[in-house]
């Protein structure tokens, strides 16, 4: 266990942040999750309204550090051909 003040403080803030990094990536998993199921049940009025929401969740975890931009951007890009790709 840490004894220096810095240490300890040290120790308390990593707890916090762990926290929110593990909150914040969840939060994408869930939105990501709900976005494939969307897309296998076909409908695609309901696909087009979680896109929008996915999109949001992405950009919230660019800004988050959560996610690098440009990965963002290939899961928006790959879950948008999908929900066009719907009849």
């Amino acid at each position: 266990m840490a004894n220096h003040f810095s240490a300890l403080k040290r120790a308390r803030q990593t707890e916090r942040r762990t926290a929110n990094n593990r909150a914040n990536t969840s939060r994408l998993r869930t939105q990501l999750r709900e976005m494939r199921e969307a897309l296998t049940k076909g409908d695609k009025s309901a696909a087009e309204q979680i896109y929008r929401k996915t999109v949001s969740s992405l950009d919230k975890a660019i800004q988050k550090g959560t996610l690098h931009e440009n990965t963002a951007s290939r899961y928006k890009s790959r879950l948008g051909a999908r929900v066009k790709a719907l009849q």
